[in-house]
């Protein structure tokens, strides 16, 4: 009589691994991921995991190198029209990171030596300067850009506001007799101020861009 095979474990990678990793921080936040806990959500035993990774903070690198993989950079390929390529960015910038907040303070220490990370800055510090920015102006760009996206994406605005009308009393509070309607209408709030900063932001560098080019004609 044939036995049946038993079925086996899927095999421990480093996929596997970061895929859990992000699961956790998305779900309980950075403080959530330690080898012991990674090991087992994955059914593995702890030494295993140094097997693909040598530390903890090797595992979020590649967490947070996943997370920014998402963001589109296509629009910095040689197209000429850097506003737009800016506007672009940033939009799948912060969706990038609006889909996985909790990684969003990991993201702000810098790119590091993570592929991805360094892949973006290089494209948009070369898209700035082929379009005719000073290098030390691409550079401040791309520093600003990372600022502000990573910003807002850290929390939601509207639902800093509590529901309960009474904690607005118009005496200490005459402005604010509509903030507890602020959690109700948290997308339109949040991404309508995305939008104006974005916009205002990227709008303040044309007219840098026009004094620059003025003064270099």
């Amino acid at each position: 009589m044939c036995r049946m095979a038993r079925p086996r474990k899927p095999l421990l990678s480093r996929e596997r691994i970061v895929s859990a990793a992000l699961a956790l921080v998305d779900a309980e936040g950075l403080q959530s991921v330690s080898t012991r806990r990674l090991a087992a959500e994955l059914g593995v035993s702890g030494p295993s995991l140094y097997n693909h990774f040598a530390t903890k903070d090797e595992i979020l690198d590649a967490v947070a190198d996943t997370v920014v993989a998402q963001v589109d950079l296509s629009m910095f390929d040689g197209g000429p029209d850097w506003r737009a390529a800016l506007l672009g960015w940033g939009r799948s910038y912060r969706a990038a990171l609006t889909a996985h907040p909790h990684i969003v303070p990991f993201l702000a220490q810098g790119p590091g030596r993570r592929p991805a990370g360094l892949r973006m800055a290089d494209a948009v510090f070369g898209g700035m300067t082929a379009a005719g920015w000073p290098p030390a102006h691409a550079t401040r760009i791309g520093a600003l850009m990372r600022y502000f996206v990573a910003g807002s994406a850290l929390g939601s605005f509207a639902r800093g506001f509590v529901d309960d009308a009474s904690a607005y009393d118009p005496a200490d509070y005459p402005h604010l007799g509509q903030a507890h309607l602020l959690a109700d209408h948290q997308h339109r709030v949040d991404e309508g101020a995305f939008e104006t900063g974005l916009t205002a932001l990227v709008d303040g560098l044309v007219l840098q861009y026009q004094r620059l080019t003025a003064i270099g004609g």
